[in-house]
């Protein structure tokens, strides 16, 4: 169990450093990307890639989770789950050419015709690596995962910068998303060494295909919520208005996703071999859950305080109306980092059912969310999703952990140091932002105001609450060698 612990820890933080590191090439690849495209360009990809990132959760229909998630697993399960895998992603990129004119036809603009056609190759190319990079999660081999997903993301920006500045316009976004898929599956296969047999039946492939499944559809109603304000804005606000739109959401997106994926993989790993251990599974959880939040609440104040300034910095002077939308959307970012957690939990102990109800009955209400801010336009339906998304997070959170050890009081305990040092450090950082005059530049500006928030939020989390204790564990389980 100690080196199981000493693992997580370090797979968790090197998750981390490397999702820092995409988080800082993503942004710097849309920083670029920003000035050299206009919003039409993004808006036109992004009518495709939301509705075609329906046909995308299918990709693994759920069997690399299956394969994480299981206490024993052969080789022979795994050959089988592979070709199940390819076979899907061939199907997928079928359905994608099929639909490039169903989606030409929805928003009355044919060069999407292509640009569905070029997407499509995604599908089966993906499909082919499934199974080798859900080997490299199950080993824990989180540093190789780590060089590959940077790899695959510097190769990505830079096709797409380059395509940009040779005038190729949204051509340059497309360039940007098939080139990772194609290095990360090659990467893969030279990882893990591993050569899949033939397919074989049995009843624990046919188990872990349901557990897939239910995960998949759980993905697929999870998608549709958060996504549907996008169709809905493409189709009756055109391509502008969701090119803006989006890039308020990515800039929303880009951080808790990585956060998401950093701290998601390690914790799901470590949780399901920890579903015997009651102790160890709820000690583990609620570090991971409270180190999610700390990591979270300071990019809640920055969007929600310097919208105007990260806007003029990261995107420029044309997306000044991004800004508006960022303040709003950036009470989800709190919100997300207090419920997604709990679908680790839920994975983790095999209750993938209770987290596809909690995804059905969530749907509804954000979409209606949505239809009621339509009218009004993105700024409508970014409070509409932003306000629905807080009202949700008590009862998600009561249902999710009910009939689990963990407890009201234990997540109060685990979210009380965070929250208020975040509390602090926002009242703090606003006093400074309100005594800096508006002469100064925009990047003097927000370097002033993110350094008074930083600096007073960790000044306040370990020294007044009394975390130093805890990060202090925390690096030494990073340093401590296996």
């Amino acid at each position: 169990m100690e080196d199981l612990k000493g693992k997580a820890v370090r797979g968790g933080f090197v998750k981390i450093w490397a999702q820092a590191a995409l988080f800082v090439l993503r942004t710097g690849s849309l920083m670029i990307l920003a000035r050299l495209l206009d919003p039409k360009d993004f808006g036109l990809v992004a009518m495709v890639t939301v509705l075609t990132g329906v046909l995308d959760l299918f990709k693994d229909v759920g069997l690399s989770t299956a394969t994480i998630q299981r206490a024993t697993i052969t080789d022979q399960q795994v050959s089988t789950m592979f070709w199940v895998n390819v076979g899907v992603g061939g199907i997928l990129s079928l359905l994608s050419l099929i639909m490039a004119p169903v989606i030409v036809s929805f928003y009355h603009e044919p060069r999407l015709l292509w640009i569905t056609v070029a997407l499509s190759s995604a599908f089966l190319i993906n499909g082919a690596g499934v199974q080798h990079g859900a080997r490299l999660v199950r080993q824990m081999r989180f540093t190789t995962l780590a060089v590959i997903d940077i790899s695959c993301c510097f190769a990505g920006a830079a096709v797409g910068i380059g395509m940009a500045m040779m005038g190729l316009g949204y051509w340059s976004l497309v360039g940007m998303t098939v080139i990772p898929t194609v290095i990360g599956t090659t990467c893969y296969w030279l990882a893990a060494a591993w050569i899949p047999g033939p397919p074989r039946r049995g009843g624990e492939v046919r188990a872990m295909l349901r557990f897939g499944g239910t995960v998949t559809l759980n993905s697929l109603v999870v998608y549709i919520a958060y996504n549907a304000e996008k169709v809905l804005l493409g189709r009756f606000w055109g391509t502008e208005t969701l090119g803006i739109y989006g890039r308020a959401y990515q800039l929303v997106n880009l951080p808790t996703r990585n956060l998401n994926s950093a701290i998601g993989g390690v914790a799901i790993s470590a949780l399901s071999r920890l579903q015997d251990d009651p102790l160890r599974f709820k000690s583990y959880f609620l570090k991971g859950y409270s180190l999610v939040l700390t990591m979270t609440l300071p990019i809640t104040i920055a969007c929600a305080l310097f919208a105007d300034d990260l806007i003029l910095v990261v995107l420029g002077t044309k997306w000044g109306g991004t800004a508006a939308l960022l303040r709003l959307l950036s009470p989800t970012i709190l919100a997300f980092a207090l419920i997604d957690p709990f679908g680790w939990l839920l994975i983790a102990t095999g209750r993938v059912v209770r987290s596809l109800k909690i995804a059905l009955v969530i749907a509804p209400l954000v979409i209606g969310a949505y239809l009621v801010g339509l009218p009004r336009g993105p700024r409508g339906v970014a409070l509409g999703y932003s306000v629905m998304m807080t009202f949700l997070i008590t009862p998600v959170i009561a249902w999710a952990k009910h009939g689990t050890s963990i407890t009201t009081g234990d997540i109060w305990r685990a979210v009380r140091s965070p929250l208020i040092s975040a509390i602090v450090a926002a009242v703090f950082s606003l006093g400074v932002q309100l005594s800096i005059t508006h002469n100064h530049i925009p990047l003097l500006r927000l370097t002033l105001e993110s350094s008074a928030m930083i600096s007073s939020f960790i000044v306040t989390l370990l020294y007044v609450m009394g975390q130093k204790a805890f990060y202090l564990e925390l690096i030494r389980g990073i340093l401590k060698r296996p």
